[in-house]
């Protein structure tokens, strides 16, 4: 059985978070974090080269960290799966600014 176009690809993890500046961001912006999960939970990867697309998708697959990039505004609001560990989970997902990494 297929999965659909807005169904999720992959589990985010145990504990989903927002560094400060994301959640600043987002509030100046009047948008909500749901939003951007949601997206990147179906590898809506927003603003990503092709060859950064084809890495989220192989990473569904393997386990690697998966980053989705959003436009928000004028400034950049990064989503990332972390790697999955030995059992296959993902610890966490973040909203964060590029320069929070």
């Amino acid at each position: 059985m297929s999965q659909n176009a807005s169904s999720p690809k992959f589990a985010l993890g145990k504990l989903v978070v927002a560094t400060p500046g994301a959640l600043g961001l987002l509030e100046q912006c009047r948008k909500n974090a749901a939003e951007f999960i949601q997206r990147h939970l179906r590898l809506e990867q927003g603003d990503l080269c092709d060859e950064d697309h084809e890495i989220n998708s192989e990473a569904v697959i393997d386990g690697s960290r998966i980053l989705s990039s959003f436009k928000v505004g004028q400034e950049k609001l990064w989503v990332i799966s972390e790697a999955a560990d030995d059992s296959g989970q993902r610890a966490a997902t973040t909203l964060l600014l590029p320069e929070e990494y």
